[in-house]
């Protein structure tokens, strides 16, 4: 039984999992718009939400916490572009759209976007 275990798998081990979701997160920052899996957006999104939050109080301590996962340059424009633009917002920085079904392998395909 999975009780008090949240999060999903992905079908990964703990290493590559935190691997993937470091890579997916910095891109998201980057381009602000994902194309990837169902599964792995619903999953970045709680990881990015609390980032943005995180970076909405910036001190020594949350600079650290958001630089731990994120490149310098992704820790910079998540403090200094992205997070300025939600300071009244309290939540819900992330839309999910989902698209269907991939082609090859039927993965539930979706795009992740901050909200405008």
């Amino acid at each position: 039984m999975r009780k008090l275990n949240k999060g999903r798998k992905l079908s990964r081990r703990i290493g590559p999992r935190n691997a993937l979701l470091r890579v997916l997160v910095n891109n998201f920052f980057l381009h602000e718009k994902i194309k990837t899996t169902e599964a792995k957006a619903k999953e970045l999104r709680s990881i990015a939400e609390k980032m943005i939050t995180k970076a909405k109080n910036v001190d020594l301590a949350n600079r650290r916490i958001l630089a731990r996962d994120l490149t310098p340059k992704m820790t910079k424009k998540v403090i200094e572009e992205i997070a300025p633009k939600y300071s009244d917002r309290m939540g819900g920085y992330t839309r999910i759209i989902k698209l269907g079904p991939r082609h090859t392998d039927g993965a539930h395909m979706a795009i992740i976007e901050l909200v405008k």
